[in-house]
């Protein structure tokens, strides 16, 4: 396998990658792998895993210090717009990502260098690489580099973000032609001191839970929850729903 060019991508992260075998296989998609097996230390699906949580905790303790006076729906609704497939795969494309994959013949064929979710993981197996060769302080410097711009042009073009509950009923109408339900599981404790624990239903699926001392403060719980669910479906699955 040839080792992909790293100085460019060390200019854009501002760390010195040294070459290493992990930071080769964040390039390695699994259909390289597959038709290639002996040309490459292993696919890339395992950094992926890792770089997910990495960038997850970066991207979070960049927004908490961000804005120290918002709640935990704020947050979580800044963190979905930063760290879903697509913000992602942009983030990918913005560093050339694209030219260092390796791909199978057929991914490649298919344009799997411009595929979302190819891109996302390259980037998130990028991160996951870089935790684990570089030391978790330098990639945390590097994500930083990389995401405090975006947060910065988020708040000033899109004002307050959009609730949990919003962002999943765009998504149930546009990729499932319905609005989602939200149906009442049970309620504990006495009268004065309730806890609601409530289930967001789309279809006959459901795809989150959630509680909170106010029904609506439940159903934003488990709103909240199928968000973070629906950032790792497959491509495969998202096609707008037809009229």
């Amino acid at each position: 396998m040839v080792a992909p060019p790293l100085d460019e991508l060390s200019a854009h992260l501002g760390v010195d990658l040294e070459e290493h075998e992990l930071l080769r296989q964040a390039f390695v998609h699994s259909s390289y792998f597959n038709e290639n097996p002996d040309g490459a230390p292993g696919h890339n699906e395992r950094l992926e895993f890792y770089g997910d949580a990495v960038i997850g905790l970066t991207v979070s303790r960049l927004l908490f210090e961000h804005y120290p006076d918002e709640d935990e729906g704020f947050l979580t609704a800044r963190r979905a717009a930063l760290v879903n497939r697509e913000a992602l795969a942009d983030m990918a494309l913005d560093i050339g990502l694209d030219r260092h994959l390796l791909l199978g013949r057929g991914e490649a064929d298919a344009g799997g260098a411009t595929r979302p979710s190819v891109l996302a993981g390259c980037f998130e197996a990028l991160a996951g690489a870089l935790s684990l060769t570089q030391g978790m302080q330098h990639t945390d410097a590097a994500l930083v580099r990389l995401f405090t711009p975006r947060v910065e042009a988020l708040a000033a073009i899109s004002g307050p973000p959009k609730s949990a509950k919003s962002l999943l009923q765009e998504w149930s109408q546009r990729y499932r032609g319905t609005k989602p339900s939200y149906q009442l599981i049970e309620t504990n404790g006495p009268p004065h001191d309730q806890v609601f624990r409530v289930a967001v239903v789309v279809g006959d699926v459901v795809l989150g839970t959630g509680s909170g001392t106010s029904r609506q403060r439940a159903e934003e719980s488990a709103a909240q929850a199928a968000m973070a669910e629906l950032v790792e479906l497959p491509e495969t699955t998202l096609r707008p729903a037809t009229s």
